[in-house]
This record gives C-alpha cells, structure tokens and sequence, in this order.
C-alpha cells in the first residue's frame, strides 16, 4: 500500500456541517478542524478546494454512514456523490471509511468529559471526524508492511 503525497482530510459529511479532521505531515495523528458550516455545494465544493490546497492535503476520506446491517442507504449515496464531486473539483482521491458509531463515540467522549450540552454540541462534528480519521490513520499503520 503506497502513502499519500501530503496530509489526509477526514470530512465527517452532514446536511448542515461537515466535521473535519486532518492529519499531521507523516500521516501519525488527527487534529480536528473548525467545523464548517456548509452554504451551497458550489460554495461548499470551493472552500473545501481552498482548505485542501492550503493545508497540502493528499488524500480525502470521507465517512461513509452504512446501516448496523452492513448495508449502504441514502445517506451513503449521497455521500459517495459528494465525494465523487470533490474529486473532480481537487483531482484528488477519494477514499470512503465506515462511520458506523463515529458519532456515537464522539458524543460519549464529549458526555463524559462534562462539558456543556451547547459545546458539545458544537464540537461533536469535529471529534467524529477525529475518530474517522484516527482509525484509518491506525488501520494503515498496521496493514503497512514492515
């Protein structure tokens, strides 16, 4: 398995909000990003281009919301479109990870540390895309030949 040029941008997809995590230069660890808060596709597509070109990402992986049964829904759909349409905008690749329980965990992380319910919820998106990103930054560590 070849290494991405550059840092991976984890995006944690939703109507609203995209959380976003990213990694560090040697692909290590998960730094959560500013929440963004979306507008319209072509604005959403061009922000994110800028972002990406800025923090020298190489790879994208966008969470993939697959029903407890192993099944993709609607919401994979749409998220597998949106992926499809910032390849073609960063020519970059797109990769897809299981979220199943993302934010579930975020929000039991966030619960448990006793923060407020108004800060947690403005920093659920971001620590879902953490753990996104944190898993998939451990799965490539370990199926990396040594």
């Amino acid at each position: 398995m070849s290494e991405p040029a550059g840092r991976v941008l984890a995006l944690d997809l939703g109507k609203r909000r995209i959380g976003m995590a990213i990694s560090d230069p040697l692909g290590v660890t998960a730094q959560g990003l500013e929440t963004f808060v979306r507008t319209n596709m072509r604005e959403d597509l061009e922000r994110l281009a800028e972002l990406i070109r800025r923090r020298e990402v190489g790879l994208i992986l966008m969470g993939l919301p697959i029903h407890m049964s192993g099944r993709e829904g609607r919401q994979a759909e749409w998220a597998r479109d949106f992926g499809r349409r910032i390849q073609a905008r960063t020519g970059l690749a797109v990769e897809f990870w299981d979220e199943r329980l993302t934010t579930l965990e975020a929000e039991r992380v966030l619960r448990e540390s006793g923060i407020s319910m108004a800060k947690r919820a403005r920093a659920v998106d971001r620590l879902a895309a953490v753990i996104l990103l944190g898993s998939y930054l451990s799965w490539r560590a370990l199926a990396e030949p040594t």
